[in-house]
């Protein structure tokens, strides 16, 4: 076997990093160790569970109390790259409890950093960002645009990636940041407007859309948001940051419309409008011209396929999925 080209994975227990970690497992030459908090999910949520023979290993360690653990691990194994997914990640609950998204997102982050800022074995870093750092994304968008984020998460998410790029000023530090927009797909946290909406709608309870759904956001599929992540760490250039988008955005009702279409629903009857959310963005479109052109990256997931792969997976998964905590439980 071809020698082992090693990558750490934090934050493996995610939905975004477990299909990162299930893309990387379909090449053999990629040996992985995964970081999270919380005891490994199964097949359901972690789509690489379903590998056997895989070059994965599992460790739960908690980025926010044992980032000495996870230096040691770094400095024992000597991967050639790291990527970085765990954060505190959702909006609305990041005003409850702004400290806990500060924790996480920054001081323990820059905790795990600072300590291997100077390791000759690390080749790549590739952070996790997100474009909630501009604020409301209308018109072009693109990687130079100033931060400008209105909520307690999109400024702990902010903060992070200045710390990061002082790293890079001052100890060449080999970062490359990835934004990318509303990702979505079968496996998916079910408190997630896309796999919710087929939940309610076949359990037949009322979809809330707040402000009406009105909001424009940019959906785009897990797959295609790891293939443009595993691109970056391969081709991507230090010091810079990636947006992963898809061509349009879509309003967040019209997406529903769709679901209800798929599973034979009445939109009108299975909504009902309620409060904006605060902090909530009008639009959430960014520009991808620099990962397309210098990574070779392109979507190939339509939002139609896509959805209606979310869709059997509900159905298929139904009486494990009817019997799962449908709303947000926060872990501080």
């Amino acid at each position: 076997m071809a020698e082992a080209r090693k990558i750490l994975v934090i934050g493996s227990n995610s939905f975004s990093g477990s299909d990162f970690i299930d893309l990387l497992l379909e090449n053999p030459a990629n040996e992985v160790v995964g970081i999270s908090r919380s005891p490994e999910k199964g097949a359901l949520f972690l789509p690489y569970k379903r590998r056997t023979g895989a070059r994965f290993t599992f460790h739960q360690m908690d980025l926010n109390r044992d980032a000495g653990r996870i230096v040691e691990l770094a400095d024992s194994w000597k991967p050639a790259y790291m990527v970085n997914f765990a954060a505190q990640s959702e909006v609305a609950p990041s005003w409850e409890h702004p400290d806990h998204w500060f924790e996480t997102n920054v001081v323990a982050l820059s905790r795990l950093l600072n300590a291997l800022k100077g390791r000759d074995y690390l080749r790549r870093y590739v952070h996790i960002s997100s474009p909630e750092v501009y604020g409301s994304c209308e018109g072009v968008i693109t990687e130079s645009a100033p931060l400008n984020p209105s909520t307690p998460y999109a400024a702990s998410k902010a903060a992070a990636d200045l710390f990061l790029f002082t790293l890079v000023k001052n100890f060449n530090f080999p970062l490359v940041v990835i934004r990318s927009t509303n990702v979505y797909g079968a496996h998916q946290q079910l408190f997630k407007i896309i796999p919710r909406s087929a939940i309610y709608l076949k359990l037949g309870k009322t979809i809330q859309l707040h402000g009406g759904g009105n909001a424009v956001k940019s959906y785009i599929h897990i797959r295609d948001i790891s293939r443009g992540e595993l691109a970056a760490l391969e081709k991507g250039r230090d010091g810079t940051i990636y947006h992963l988008s898809p061509d349009r955005g879509v309003a967040v009702k019209e997406v529903v419309r769709q679901i209800c279409g798929l599973l034979g629903r009445d939109f009108a009857a299975s909504i009902a409008v309620v409060g904006e959310r605060l902090g909530q963005d009008a639009a959430y479109v960014i520009d991808s011209t620099r990962a397309r052109t210098e990574l070779g990256w392109n979507p190939g997931v339509g939002l139609e396929a896509g959805l209606a792969e979310v869709v059997r997976w509900v159905e298929a998964n139904w009486d494990d999925l009817r019997r799962q905590p449908q709303e947000y439980i926060h872990q501080p």
